[in-house]
């Protein structure tokens, strides 16, 4: 095994691994003999702080998905993978002040469980069986093969196989049980309350083992370049953006067609900007059970904002931990000659190869244990994290619902460890047929997330917001969501999956709008006070008139195509992608107006508060530096 790792590496990540379980089980114990409840083993009783909450996020969201997957499309297109992060920051601020209050305000466990209340028991079931099956047989599969393909790199065992009781099995699938039992024993037992404070600690070594990874990385080639570590980002960034490599996309965030077809498929312009990388991230960080469910046990609403907006911060550090190793490993591969003195080992066959690789290559004794352990931890915290959600899912939406609805406590905290530990085998079983041969995972796990992604967002927004959004409109919404995937993707192989999402996002929304206006069970809605009709009416306006702003000018822009040089330029990066952005800014103006002077509104509709969206002075400039963050580094880097 020609790994490169010391006896310390080892001795590193062991203690890492020990101290990790120690302190899950350490948490998982029943205080004072007490046995839990549903509502401490699935929302950790309430208790998490803001901190808490944030780095938990950041912890189940960080996974072999992005040090590998993200990494690997860092090294094949190059930084504009990015802006899946910078945005998210964005989003978080959006979800912070509007989506999350009204969900603990109606002090719910699972975001089906919204369903079931806001629609109907159908509305909620399906969404219930959707997730788990996506929990199952997307997310912890991708996850744990990523994490298995990773750990095998690193240690250089790539097709090993090990002979256990006469039953030949490969390394990778003995990595994958290792990594599924770690997080699963004290996940499993312990609840939401061991997965996020434990998440606490992994979020420190994930980030800082990553940033240090990632700067002993530059500094290695910096000692080949003859400077230090900065210098040699500086000689990247110089040679990859000027002479021969004057169209490289790989230090821009706005990749034009024009200069690399293939990476602009997958990172369009400004399509990663103001395009379907909206919908992936409202659906992912707004109503994806296993993340927003750290946001739901939070003290309080105070305190779960807080955690969005410090979890907004992490986020924006996420593309200087993976995507630049990833660059550092292509121009590495760029220039073999300026390389070649060096004792490399093993290759990059496929770009998610590009962060194991420099792991192995790069980082020195001691910090290579810690790198690893950072890369573990990012793996085992999703898995954690997913399990949980998993357990919570079927056992709070399925169980309780339609098979046992007495169930005590202890009942339900039983099925739901017995849950998790189905999911946790089933999903060992499934990994190996379902996964296999990815060049870039990263983009095939948002493209195919990006299916259900358009209904998703229509039917829980609306739903949260608007107090005509009917169970009749939601329901098919729902049926039509992923057929209309298949269609588009079809129909429109060579469209940026992106674009095809907002495409999609506009019919279901436009639909749903409809079915809900024309649906005939409604009821007589309460009267708006006048401070809070002035107010929504207000912001209607101001919002209808920037969605039509960003409509007609993506209209004009994609009427015009190339007949002037300013509007060809701007169909080079997809400019086409303000008319979604304008419809869902628009939309926004449609259940304002409608909240505001509608007398009807649909039987199950949530009331109207208003103060639910008020906001700190904390929040306000933590929202502020996000985005002035944010600005910087596409000022920068367009």
């Amino acid at each position: 095994m020609n790994s490169g790792f010391e006896t310390i590496d080892f001795i590193i990540f062991g203690v890492y691994i020990v101290v990790l379980v120690a302190l899950g089980l350490f948490l998982s114990r029943d205080k004072d003999g007490k046995e839990k409840s549903a509502n401490d083993y699935f929302l950790a009783g309430n208790t998490l702080t803001w901190w808490a909450v944030g780095a938990s996020l950041i912890a189940a969201n960080i996974s072999a998905e992005q040090f590998i997957g993200m990494s690997g499309t860092g090294y094949a297109d190059g930084i504009a993978i990015a802006a899946y992060e910078i945005m998210a920051a964005v989003t978080l601020i959006v979800i912070g002040k509007f989506l999350l209050p009204i969900m603990i305000d109606r002090k719910i466990f699972t975001i089906p469980q919204f369903l079931h209340e806001r629609y109907n028991d159908g509305v909620g079931l399906a969404f219930s069986i959707l997730w788990l099956f996506l929990y199952v047989f997307v997310n912890l599969t991708s996850v744990a093969w990523l994490g298995a393909l990773a750990i095998e790199q690193i240690l250089g065992v790539q097709g090993v196989m090990v002979n256990a009781w006469g039953i030949e099995i490969s390394m990778q699938m003995l990595i994958i049980i290792g990594l599924f039992v770690v997080a699963g024993i004290y996940s499993i037992y312990g609840g939401l309350a061991s997965v996020a404070w434990t998440d606490v600690m992994q979020v420190t070594f994930l980030v800082g083992g990553g940033l240090i990874t990632a700067f002993v990385a530059l500094g290695a080639m910096g000692d080949v370049l003859g400077t230090d570590a900065l210098g040699a980002f500086a000689q990247i960034f110089t040679d990859l953006t000027t002479g021969e490599h004057a169209t490289d996309p790989h230090f821009h965030l706005i990749i034009q067609e024009s200069h690399d077809p293939e990476a602009y498929a997958n990172v369009p312009g400004i399509v990663a900007v103001v395009g379907g990388v909206w919908l992936t991230n409202l659906g992912y960080w707004g109503f994806n059970q296993y993340i927003i469910q750290k946001g739901l046990a939070a003290k309080s609403i105070d305190e779960a904002k807080k955690g969005l907006i410090f979890a907004g911060f992490l986020k924006i550090l996420i593309p200087f931990i993976v995507v630049i190793p990833g660059i550092c490993a292509y121009y590495i591969m760029q220039n073999p000659d300026t390389f070649a003195n060096m004792d490399l080992h093993g290759s990059i066959n496929r770009s998610d190869d590009a962060y194991p690789w420099l792991i192995r290559n790069f980082t020195p004794t001691g910090i290579k244990g810690l790198s690893f352990a950072a890369l573990t931890a990012a793996i085992i915290s999703s898995l954690a994290s997913m399990f949980n959600s998993t357990s919570t899912l079927f056992t709070m939406d399925i169980y309780k619902k339609y098979i046992n609805k007495g169930a005590s406590d202890k009942k339900l905290v039983n099925v739901g460890r017995l849950t998790a530990l189905a999911a946790l085998v089933i999903a060992a079983v499934a990994v190996k047929p379902l996964l296999g041969g990815l060049d870039q995972a990263f983009q095939y796990i948002q493209e195919y997330s990006g299916f259900i992604y358009p209904g998703i967002i229509t039917v829980f927004g609306m739903g949260l917001l608007w107090k005509r959004a009917s169970a009749t409109a939601a329901i098919w919404t729902s049926i039509l969501t992923i057929p209309m995937g298949v269609i588009f993707k079809i129909c429109l192989p060579d469209v940026a999956f992106q674009l095809r999402a907002g495409y999609i996002f506009i019919i279901l929304m436009t639909f749903f709008i409809l079915i809900s206006y024309m649906d005939k069970k409604y009821i007589k809605a309460e009267t708006v006070s006048d401070a809070d009709k002035k107010q929504m009416l207000m912001w209607a306006k101001i919002i209808g008139c920037i969605g039509a702003f960003f409509v007609l000018a993506g209209l004009i822009v994609s009427l015009m195509g190339t007949s002037t040089a300013w509007t060809a330029y701007l169909n080079d990066i997809g400019f086409q992608a303000f008319i979604f952005f304008g419809v869902l800014v628009g939309c926004n103006a449609v259940w304002l107006y409608s909240n505001s002077i509608d007398t009807k509104k649909d039987p199950k509709a949530l009331p109207i508060n208003l103060n639910l969206f008020a906001t700190t002075r904390g929040y306000t400039w933590g929202t502020l530096g996000i985005c002035l963050i944010t600005a910087i580094l596409y000022i920068c880097l367009w």
